[in-house]
């Protein structure tokens, strides 16, 4: 498949910043990041110029890439996102080309996907890393072209709570399950029965290749968004990694979808969005449990009354 490869800056450059534009580029179909301590230095292809912009944007440390695939790409989707950006002082620019026509998934795997460690209970790893750490559970993945969307806490943040909660023969919905990693655990720790829920084709098919790697059952995984909801359930434990906007919009589905005493863990957004993201689940019947925080992402529970 053929990818557009882009060079964002943003100025003053943050990681913050950095963060909420890979978010919300995610949302429009960005699927593969790059962040600058990986980068390679080096011109997009057919840039010969050294003058060019596509040269210059590669000589600093504040930018980062993104990659889209080319019939996905949608000019004015994109530019909404960067007039509407809601850090006002802070200014976005990019760059545009061609992505070298290479094998991206050897590129990941020999560059960027590092193994997630949480201590000695969880290691989540590729099939092709070697020497990982035991830990009592052991989740193997084929990444394919996840490179991350700065994420990471939020998916650490959530498989925290599934280690620390009781899972056993819980009812359990993994909305935006991207590479079923959670539901996988899930069951791991012994719940009943998961369902797991994407609205990206790809993220379907990685997750059920995942799930296949680690020999579970148990997990049914369905291409769809909250609308798919009506005739599953309900649910013990709704699993919910996606980011605020879908949130705000989808949780009365969620709440409707689960019984009474029944917990949801939600992530996927910054601690300043928690008081939206409480008030809108108050409106919902649900009631705070606690919230956690990593890296400036929040993780907050709720319950159902």
């Amino acid at each position: 498949m053929k990818y557009l490869e882009f060079t964002f800056t943003t100025t003053p450059a943050s990681d913050v910043a950095e963060d909420i534009l890979s978010d919300l580029l995610a949302g429009i179909g960005f699927d593969s990041f790059v962040r600058p301590d990986a980068l390679e230095w080096e011109k997009c292809p057919g840039s010969e110029n050294p003058e060019s912009p596509e040269f210059q944007v590669l000589s600093g440390e504040d930018l980062f890439k993104a990659y889209i695939q080319t019939d996905a790409f949608d000019s004015a989707a994109l530019d909404e996102v960067i007039a509407a950006f809601p850090l006002p002082d802070v200014e976005v620019s990019y760059t545009m080309c061609e992505a070298e026509d290479k094998d991206w998934n050897e590129e990941w795997e020999k560059n960027y996907f590092q193994p997630l460690i949480l201590g000695d209970r969880c290691v989540v790893a590729g099939t092709f890393h070697r020497d990982v750490p035991d830990a009592e559970y052991r989740i193997t993945i084929d990444p394919h072209m996840s490179f991350g969307t700065g994420h990471h806490a939020t998916t650490a943040q959530m498989l925290g709570r599934i280690l620390d909660d009781d899972m056993q023969d819980l009812e359990v919905l993994d909305m935006g399950c991207g590479t079923s990693i959670l539901a996988i655990l899930a069951r791991m720790r012994g719940a009943k029965h998961c369902v797991a829920i994407d609205n990206d084709e790809w993220c379907v098919k990685n997750s059920l290749e995942n799930i296949a790697l680690n020999h579970i059952d148990g997990i049914d995984v369905h291409l769809g968004d909250a609308s798919a909801l009506a005739d599953k359930g309900p649910f013990d434990l709704v699993i919910a990694n996606i980011n605020r906007n879908i949130l705000l919009s989808d949780l009365p589905l969620y709440a409707a979808r689960m019984k009474q005493g029944a917990d949801i863990y939600m992530s996927g957004f910054y601690t300043q969005d928690v008081e939206k993201i409480v008030a809108k689940a108050e409106a919902c019947g649900l009631t705070l449990v606690d919230v956690r925080d990593m890296e400036g992402w929040a993780c907050v529970k709720c319950r159902k009354n």
